[in-house]
């Protein structure tokens, strides 16, 4: 077994014990630098990534291979990758860029298998006399079409 696969076995023990928890990425250096990512349903805190970091470590011998390991939380500014992500961010403002370059802003109302839905008010001219209205607008976004989306975060 190499020391990547006794890694990856190793991190997929610890987060099958913490089903809360998941995987967000693993990168293994040339080196042996290891840097892993997860998040939470329920966000993740630092013994999250302590208890993580111990279930790798002390399952590995420096003697046999030296390493360095680091295990991180996904930042709140980090753009959304896996389908969980979406699920948990229910309810929050995200922006979405797709892979034409449209940005798209709005609560993200839904987010299943294949789509996420977004939701906003939007000021647009009325369609009969002058001034503006303000509409509610929709948009069915699919996975596949999203280049990147961050969570909005306001102060």
């Amino acid at each position: 077994m190499t020391f990547k696969q006794k890694v990856e076995n190793l991190l997929e023990e610890a987060l099958n014990e913490r089903p809360e928890l998941f995987l967000i990425n693993l990168d293994i250096s040339e080196s042996n630098k290891i840097l892993v990512t997860i998040d939470g349903d329920n966000g993740v805190n630092l013994q999250d990534c302590i208890d993580v970091s111990r279930a790798i470590e002390h399952n590995l011998d420096r003697e046999e291979e030296d390493f360095s390991l680091e295990v991180a939380s996904a930042g709140a500014t980090s753009p959304l990758t896996k389908v969980r992500q979406y699920k948990k961010n229910e309810g929050r403002k995200l922006k979405v860029t797709t892979n034409e370059g449209e940005v798209t802003e709005g609560e993200l109302t839904e987010a299943n298998e294949d789509v996420i839905v977004l939701e906003w008010k939007a000021r647009e001219p009325k369609k009969v006399g002058k001034g503006k209205e303000t509409v509610q607008k929709r948009a069915e976004i699919a996975y596949a079409d999203i280049k990147e989306a961050v969570v909005v975060i306001k102060f």
